[in-house]
């Protein structure tokens, strides 16, 4: 394995966590729009389509909070190694990427169907 720093880990922590703010702010704006689109008179389907997308973003902001806090927690014990980092914390380094990408991939597939739903309730 080539060997990796400690402010190398840190970094793509960092910036995990961002991404992660960022989903977490846009899912939250994704709450607001839910909340003006129920004041209109919609139809059943779209009723329950509506109280899908709220679960889905519940759900996926306690995930979000979830994976920030691990990452969170992972940073500041791969800190406490300083110059040798252990090969238990580049394993550990190398899961929380995995979880991040599957996460992100979920996300992401929230989003678009989102986006779609909206498009569908704004032309309706």
């Amino acid at each position: 394995m080539v060997q990796t720093d400690v402010s190398q880990l840190s970094t793509e922590c960092t910036e995990w966590r961002q991404i992660l703010r960022n989903y977490k702010d846009e899912f939250q704006e994704c709450k607001k729009v839910l909340q003006e689109i129920c004041r209109n008179t919609l139809p059943k389907d779209q009723l329950l389509e509506v109280e899908h997308f709220d679960n889905q973003f519940h759900i996926q902001l306690i995930n979000i909070h979830d994976l920030k806090q691990l990452i969170k927690h992972h940073e500041r014990r791969a800190a406490t190694e300083a110059d040798s980092v252990s090969e238990e914390t580049y394993s550990e380094h190398e899961h929380l990427l995995t979880d991040f990408l599957a996460l992100e991939s979920t996300l992401q597939e929230l989003r678009q169907d989102f986006k779609q739903f909206i498009g569908k309730v704004s032309c309706g």
